[in-house]
């Protein structure tokens, strides 16, 4: 059976500072002797505390890390068990600032996903929290706002010009969307191009019905005859 370790009651200055340099360099695995007594003993045992919290902190962010950043799962937060004061406040600003990430990857889904249903309607709030959003967090809403502007914008130009041309018969009608650019000027000009196509049609078809209704008439005309 082994003996246990003999208790000390002085501290041993060089393992003290041996486990300081590898908190320094961190190495949170260090451990001071659980055999020291007296001072000595309290002075190991905050160490010790000091080296496990770390490494407790350490292996939070970490899991965060994985879980959050690569696994997607944005309902994460890291636990603050035990801890107190700084330590304590350091989870609460990381967990913040996991929440100040997540919101806008809430709100563009929402307003995206509102979109691929066909919902025009719905647009991204600029605050969070009662504070408005800032940097690339407004930039990216305000970019998914101009689109879903852009969308509804041209669905309701669309929807004007194909009841004008096919219910009330205006062959002129022409969509007219706002400061749009590529892709969206090609659809326009293409919505804008059938109406255009379509009036020639419909006037020759009308000069040929005309043509042909008073020779139909006169020759009614002369059979009844």
């Amino acid at each position: 059976m082994a003996m246990a370790p003999p208790q000390v009651e002085e501290i041993d200055s060089a393992a003290l500072l041996g486990a300081l340099q590898a908190l320094k360099k961190g190495d949170f695995s260090v451990r001071l002797p659980l055999n020291w007594i007296g001072m000595a003993g309290k002075v190991a045992d905050t160490v010790n505390d000091l080296a496990e919290m770390n490494e407790r902190m350490a292996s939070e962010l970490e899991r965060l890390s994985r879980v959050v950043g690569k696994q997607g799962q944005i309902t994460q937060r890291a636990a603050a068990s035990g801890m107190t004061g700084c330590w304590e406040e350091s989870i609460a600003s990381v967990n913040s600032l996991i929440d100040d990430l997540v919101y806008p990857t809430h709100e563009t889904s929402r307003v995206i996903g509102a979109v691929a249903k066909g919902d025009l309607s719905q647009s991204m709030v600029l605050e969070t929290n009662g504070r408005p959003l800032e940097g690339e967090f407004l930039r990216t809403a305000m970019i998914v706002n101009s689109m879903v502007d852009q969308l509804g914008s041209f669905a309701s130009e669309v929807t004007r010009v194909v009841r004008e041309v096919g219910t009330e018969g205006k062959l002129g009608g022409q969509a007219n969307v706002k400061d749009v650019a590529g892709t969206w000027k090609d659809l326009t000009d293409s919505v804008n191009s059938m109406p255009a196509r379509s009036a020639p049609r419909a006037s020759s078809a009308a000069r040929r019905t005309c043509a042909t209704w008073p020779a139909r008439g006169r020759t009614s005309r002369t059979t009844s005859t």
